[in-house]
Formats: structure tokens, sequence, C-alpha cells
């Protein structure tokens, strides 16, 4: 099976250090989880980092720092993973849905500006699949109106607009470290900001609630338990080092799909000029007269593994339900859209024979 992405990381790598953690017994809030949050805050330029279990917690944590609950509304990016809508309405407040444009995938600034309204207290842009472009633009949209940014940056480690990394753009960002992401500690995730009210709230909700007085613990706000242990960020500190290559590499894996997908007419997700893609996941939009998913099952045959892009969060069935909005440029895309498998030293054959075959 050629699969859609190997981790770039091996046991080899960490295996003193495992070693080390095992034999201190140090197993959470140690040297190697201090050394990690320093790291990423350095990679992307914010003036602070915490870690999480996932970004769909640190989603949360940030909507929570934000008082954001039952009557508000936030207005987020429709083609996503569901996460970013679930955490909108797990706090109680009404996910509104902004339709994506169809070449980079991301939140329109004209849909945006159309939805915001009194009761909008937060937008959560989402780099689709990695990809940054227009995040700025929204920023602006975002200080006009005086609503806080987040960025759900849980594809987009490694990325950048306008030379400024993902994680020093918006003003709360969250990233992820699921296995399907260029660096991966199993599970785990990130949350960065400059704001160092933010980061007050954050230094206590992310200890339980807690304050350090006279050398005791006083519990002054309900807090979490959303820790990354201290082998996850050996993990995490080891691919850090090397993620500015891993997105060469995956940039050079990109060009040589154009250059044979293309002629087909498969389109691949656009950037904007003055984006650096990490190319998180791999993504084309089909021609019209391919059935996306039975390509998808017909490379499966051929031992292909491949996916669909990624969600029309507003035609699921839970939110198309409840709020019956379904963004048309979205809903387009979730049936069109297909993620093929890279990684460095792939063997393209199968793009020659696999999908020439399936079509």
């Amino acid at each position: 099976m050629i699969k859609l992405i190997k981790p770039y990381i091996s046991f080899d790598e960490v295996e003193k250090e495992f070693r080390e953690i095992f034999e201190s017994g140090w197993f959470t809030k140690g040297k190697f989880v201090e050394a990690f949050r320093e790291e990423i805050k350095i990679y992307t330029g914010a003036k602070y980092s915490y870690l999480a279990t996932s970004a769909t917690t640190a989603l949360t944590v940030c909507l929570k720092i934000l008082k954001i609950g039952e009557g508000d509304e936030v207005i987020v990016s429709d083609f996503s993973f569901p996460a970013t809508a679930n955490v909108v309405e797990d706090v109680g407040a009404r996910p509104i849905f902004a339709d994506v444009d169809k070449a980079t995938f991301n939140m329109l600034p004209e849909e945006l500006e159309k939805k915001i309204t009194k009761k909008t207290k937060a937008v959560i842009f989402v780099d689709a699949l990695g990809n940054p472009s227009g995040i700025h633009e929204i920023s602006e949209i975002c200080k006009k109106y005086r609503i806080p940014l987040i960025e759900d940056a849980a594809c987009s480690i490694g990325s950048s607009e306008n030379s400024v990394r993902c994680g020093n753009i918006a003003d709360l960002t969250c990233f992820s470290f699921h296995p399907r992401k260029l660096l991966t500690t199993g599970e785990g995730g990130a949350i960065t900001t400059n704001n160092p009210a933010y980061a007050k709230i954050l230094d206590v909700k992310l200890n339980h609630g807690s304050i350090l007085v006279d050398g005791k613990f006083d519990f002054v706000d309900v807090g979490y338990n959303y820790r990354l242990p201290e082998l996850q960020a050996v993990m995490g500190i080891k691919q850090l080092k090397k993620l500015d290559q891993i997105v060469r590499e995956r940039n050079k894996v990109k060009d040589r799909y154009v250059d044979l997908l293309n002629p087909l007419g498969f389109k691949a997700q656009a950037v904007s000029a003055d984006v650096l893609h990490n190319i998180q996941s791999l993504v084309f939009v089909v021609p019209d007269e391919v059935d996306r998913d039975n390509l998808i099952l017909k490379l499966k045959k051929n031992n292909v593994e491949t996916t669909l892009g990624t969600y029309c969060l507003s035609g699921c069935t839970y939110f198309k339900n409840k709020y019956q909005d379904i963004q048309v440029n979205s809903q387009y895309l979730n049936a069109k859209t297909l993620t093929l498998p890279c990684y460095d030293g792939l063997d393209f054959t199968f793009v020659k024979e696999g999908i020439l075959r399936s079509l």
C-alpha cells in the first residue's frame, strides 16, 4: 500500500532521550516539555507558546479565554475538519459558516464581512490543509471590527504568509501534532500568542486553574489538564529541527505531481505568491467529469491510499440539520477534492498507471 504520509521520525532518533526519561521517572512537566515550548516559540516567532493534548483542546481553551458562550457567534471557515465547529458548539455558542475560495480553499473576506453581527465574538480562520493564503487580509478585517482572530493552524506548522510564520499572525493560534501532520507527537497540540493578557490566562487555565502563592497552589479559576508528556515532547523537538527541510522536500513532490496531473485536468490547491505552503496534505480538485469517490475506491484497489480533501462543515449531518446553511463553494470542494500520497522518495508510477487506469 502506498500510504498518504509517512512519519518523519524514527525510534533511533529518540531512543537516548526516551531512556533518560524512563530512568528518571519524570514523565510530565519536565525539561523536554519546556524545551519544546521554547523551540516552538523561537520557530514561529511568537512571544508565548503552550502545549496541549490536541488542536481541539487548544481551540477550546482559546474560546474559554475569550469568554465565549451561550448566545455568542463565532464565524468559522466552512471547509475544515469538524473539530473547528465542534469546539464552538461545545461552549454553547453558534458557529457561523463562511464560504471559502474554490482555489485556495480558505475563507473569503467578503463572506466574513457579510456575516459579522453584534453577536460575533471571534473568527476562526482555517489554514486549509496547511495553506495560510489570505490570513493577513482576514486579520485586517478582524482588527477593523475589533474581533479576536483565532487561527486554526492544525495543519500549518512550517507555513507562512508575507514571510511571517503561522503562529505569529493571529491573536491566538492552535497547532496539531496528530499522526497525519508533518510534525507528529502521536497526539498533541500547541497554542501561540503575542498577547500578554492571553498568556497570563493560559498560564492559569493550563495548570488546573492554579497559581503559586508562598510556595503553595491556590486555585483561582477553572482549569484543565491538557498536558503533553515528556516522551511526546522529545518527538516534537526532533522533528522541528528538520521541519524546513521536510517542507522543501514536500514542495518538490507537489511540483512533480503538478507536471503529471495538470495535463489530465487536475488542479492543485492554489497558494498566494507570498505564501510558503508546507503541503501538509497534497490536494487536487478533480476534473468535472471524474467521480472523486469512485476514483478513491479504484486507487485503493491498486494499493494507493487516498482520501477526500476535507469536509464542508455546513453540509455535515449535524450542522445541516441544525442550521440549514450549506455553503456552495465548500460543498463543491467536499465532493471534488482528492488528497494524494506525499513524501520524499515517492514512486510516481502509480500516478501514470493507477490514476490513468482509474479515470
